[in-house]
């Protein structure tokens, strides 16, 4: 009897075998959209920004190095994730954020100390801040809300108008996680101007609905594209003097460590195409140019580095400053992740003259990045020039606005 039951064991192991082998593969773990395209074996992948307080003492503010005249001291911190800045009628700082769906509000205190808030918060990728008038607008991937007389209600902030129908941006299902966090800024015209940026790391897209620098009136009406072809720009201001819009644009991954540059973007007449896919940084891109002459398309106002993450620009139209950074463009570089060694974590300013030609790139504030040990203090992600004339600086990495100052 156990002989038999043996061979029966046998012959059942035999029969189950090959159906065993014939077994299905797991489905492999879906690509996050950061990566895709990325080289088979490669390691690089993003420094993730820290999401919680740095208390004030581990603040790099030693760490800064600026020209001679110049000083930085903390203005605020305590803002986890902290990016994009815009400044209300009575002095109130906005800062909006990307991973940790905030948005803060800054005051100051009778002794000079500053008082942190947060006024808004569970909105996903809250990055776009724009002051219209008394209403703080908060762009937010697709969503645009618009929170009123919000000043006089810090402590106890209403609920926003939703105008997100209005303004009809592609959703993140569309962008699939690729690009869509956004930048605003209010223009002379009383127009908003934003960015969509594209739904991948390089591809094919519609052009009128993706890759764009766009306007549109405070209700979300008249809706223009004032340019084309602009993979991602998250920093753009209009011109002080020329009425010109400006904007800073990341080129693709993917693509070696030295190209394509970031650059710095001039849009002379609403409509304008600058190049992507087929060029970037105003030459062709190796993989993906598709036969197209890149004189096709208007080419970059200044070259900013290769991977450098270029993001928050503003015009210098302080006084305090020497008369040599007036109307000057004072650019964020947050710095490079998939880069084998890093570049940018400063902030530069482009040089532009009075025909509107850019002359030179000069850095401004550095001493975040450590080239001899391959690490950084902090990254910085947006400026914004006070009425005072001092200049704001957002460190994302340890949620800290720094100031700029100057004396003679």
């Amino acid at each position: 009897m156990s002989i038999r039951r043996t061979l029966l064991g046998l012959a059942t192991a035999l029969i189950a075998a090959p159906a065993l082998a014939q077994a299905p593969a797991a489905t492999p773990a879906p690509v996050p959209g950061w990566a895709v395209g990325r080289p088979e074996g490669s390691t690089l992948a993003p420094h993730a920004p820290r999401l919680t307080v740095t208390p004030l003492d581990q603040v790099p503010v030693g760490a800064i190095r600026l020209p001679p005249g110049f000083q930085a001291e903390v203005f605020a911190h305590g803002l986890p994730g902290g990016r994009t800045m815009a400044e209300g009628p009575n002095g109130t700082i906005f800062v909006g954020t990307r991973v940790i769906g905030r948005v803060y509000a800054i005051t100051r205190n009778p002794d000079g100390t500053t008082r942190v808030r947060t006024v808004v918060q569970g909105v996903t990728q809250p990055n776009g801040v724009v002051m219209v008038g008394n209403s703080l607008y908060v762009f937010a991937i697709n969503r645009v809300l618009r929170f009123d007389n919000i000043e006089a209600n810090l402590d106890n902030v209403p609920a926003p108008v939703e105008l997100t129908e209005a303004f009809g941006f592609p959703t993140a299902q569309e962008h699939g996680g690729n690009h869509d966090w956004k930048f605003t800024t209010l223009g002379p015209d009383g127009r908003i101007y934003t960015n969509v940026g594209v739904k991948c790391n390089i591809c094919e897209f519609d052009r009128d609905r993706f890759a764009l620098l766009v306007s549109f009136k405070p209700d979300g009406s008249d809706r223009r594209i004032e340019a084309r072809g602009v993979r991602n720009s998250v920093g753009m201001a209009i011109h002080p003097v020329t009425r010109e819009l400006w904007a800073t644009n990341h080129g693709r991954d993917w693509a070696g460590n030295d190209w394509p540059n970031d650059v710095l973007l001039r849009v002379r007449r609403s409509g304008e195409d600058h190049g992507f896919p087929y060029c970037g940084g105003g030459t062709a891109d190796p993989q993906y140019n598709a036969g197209r002459n890149c004189n096709e398309f208007l080419p970059p106002a200044a070259l900013l580095g290769p991977h450098t993450a270029v993001l928050g620009m503003r015009f210098y139209t302080g006084t305090m400053f020497p008369e040599q950074y007036r109307n000057q463009a004072f650019i964020a570089r947050r710095g490079s992740w998939n880069r084998e060694r890093l570049s940018g974590f400063d902030v530069v300013v482009a040089k532009i003259d009075a025909n509107g030609n850019v002359t030179g790139v000069e850095e401004f504030l550095t001493g975040f990045r450590d080239d001899a040990n391959q690490k950084f203090a902090d990254r910085p992600v947006d400026v914004h020039v006070m009425r005072d004339g001092s200049l704001l600086v957002s460190g994302e990495q340890t949620g800290t606005i720094y100031r700029i100052t100057y004396r003679r």
